[in-house]
């Protein structure tokens, strides 16, 4: 690997995503390439995205739209699923979302893109970083908020109360997984590179499957619930059968997305080969 090009490689600080690259950043497994760790939270790196600054990185989905001609899919890592949606919290019982300020977790993340689609009533809305959305509930600064990562798991803890699961909403109208975010590599990187990433993320995948002991404490340092039940709730949650190979459901569930992004207007279209398959 001497003399090759550093890869830029970001992630963020939640379990699903430190789970898949523990055992790369730990360097557990033998690497083919030398990648430079960016942990940041997703919109970061969604926002990262439209300059191109990372050769392979976690985006949302709907960041990910509007930028199919700069980066690709690749086949391992993506969070898909059934029961893993964004949620709807407010702090009082019932809430008038068309009345109140609600908080989203970033512009450009899947979550946001989903109220928007479910509820376009909703006039007032506050970006902020995910893990602000349930202290800025408690403090009275919005009256409803959509929680992913972890907080999804705890919002009952601080009293809050459920209005929308927009997983099931998703799911009962399309009948597909949800896409919520995967991994993307540079289109104008070579094959070889592609080829490589693609199975180092997919052995540090396999890694942690089998050893959790060992990559656990990555996992720890990083998330913003340390309850190791709460932690392992979540990976289980979104690391799943999709995580590991895309397949021809997934495949459809992310056209699906894709189409109703460009109906919405997010995007003008996209180009048909955004999945890199050459993936052994």
């Amino acid at each position: 690997m001497a003399g090759e090009e550093v890869l830029k490689l970001g992630f963020s600080p939640c379990p699903n995503d430190t789970f898949i690259f523990g055992a790369l950043a730990l360097r557990k497994i033998p690497l083919r390439r030398e990648y430079a760790l960016h942990i940041e939270d997703v919109e970061a790196l969604n926002q990262r995205a439209a300059q191109a600054e990372l050769h392979v990185t976690k985006l949302s989905f709907a960041a990910f739209a509007p930028l199919t001609h700069v980066y690709q899919l690749l086949p391992v890592g993506a969070a898909l699923g059934f029961g893993c949606g964004p949620l709807l919290v407010s702090r009082a019982p019932k809430v008038d979302v068309s009345r109140s300020r609600v908080a989203l977790p970033g512009e450009r993340t899947t979550a946001a893109f989903l109220f928007r689609v479910f509820f376009p009533e909703a006039q007032e809305l506050v970006y902020m970083r995910y893990d602000e959305i349930i202290p800025a509930l408690k403090a009275g600064e919005v009256e409803a908020g959509v929680l992913i990562h972890e907080g999804r798991f705890v919002y009952s803890r601080a009293g809050l109360h459920l209005q929308a699961d927009l997983g099931r909403l998703w799911e009962e109208t399309y009948q597909a997984p949800i896409p919520l975010g995967g991994l993307f590599v540079l289109r104008e990187l070579p094959r070889e590179t592609k080829r490589d990433v693609c199975l180092d993320i997919r052995e540090s995948l396999s890694f942690a499957r089998e050893n959790w002991g060992q990559v656990f404490p990555f996992l720890k340092a990083h998330a913003q619930e340390l309850e190791e039940e709460v932690i392992r709730r979540h990976v289980e949650t979104f690391v799943n059968r999709y995580t590991y190979a895309l397949g021809e459901e997934g495949r459809r569930a992310i056209d699906i997305f894709l189409e109703l992004a460009a109906k919405r207007g997010l995007i003008k279209g996209f180009q048909k080969d955004y999945l890199w398959e050459a993936c052994p």
